[in-house]
């Protein structure tokens, strides 16, 4: 199934968001699910990076993509260079984990997605927006 993903960070210069076709494994119920399905994902999609040939993936990098990194702060060539693959129950435990404890917040359609067993209905238009949240520096008396 596909779905509309959108990713910002608080504080980044960039404030446009641009929704993007995202595909995961199954139709999500809860939020729980939601996340579970993201993390699935995207851990494949690393995983299959590790075996995928990095003299293509320096050749075919358009401008536009490399502007696009570059707003966001960090280049790459989307190389997994010490060849470790990634662990899913470890991925989904933490992600689980960071929702909990308020690290990013999910927004379905503008309409915030507070708790884990929140019911949910995706359809191919939905969009969601996940929010990775900035700690503030200082002392906490």
């Amino acid at each position: 199934m596909y779905i509309q993903i959108t990713l910002k960070s608080i504080g980044k210069k960039n404030q446009s968001i641009k929704p993007t076709p995202y595909e995961i494994p199954s139709c999500p119920t809860t939020v729980r699910e939601l996340i579970l399905a993201v993390t699935e994902a995207e851990v494949r999609t690393y995983n299959n990076c590790i075996d995928t040939p990095q003299l293509l993936a320096h050749l075919t990098q358009t401008k536009e993509e490399i502007e696009d990194q570059a707003q966001a702060g960090k280049v790459s060539f989307q190389a997994n260079y010490n060849g470790k693959k990634a662990d899913l129950t470890q991925a989904q435990e933490n992600a689980i984990q960071c929702f909990e404890d308020g690290i990013y917040r999910i927004f379905q359609d503008n309409r915030p997605l507070g708790q884990l067993e929140d019911t949910i209905t995706v359809t191919e238009q939905s969009v969601f927006t996940f929010v990775r949240l900035t700690m503030l520096a200082g002392r906490m008396w």
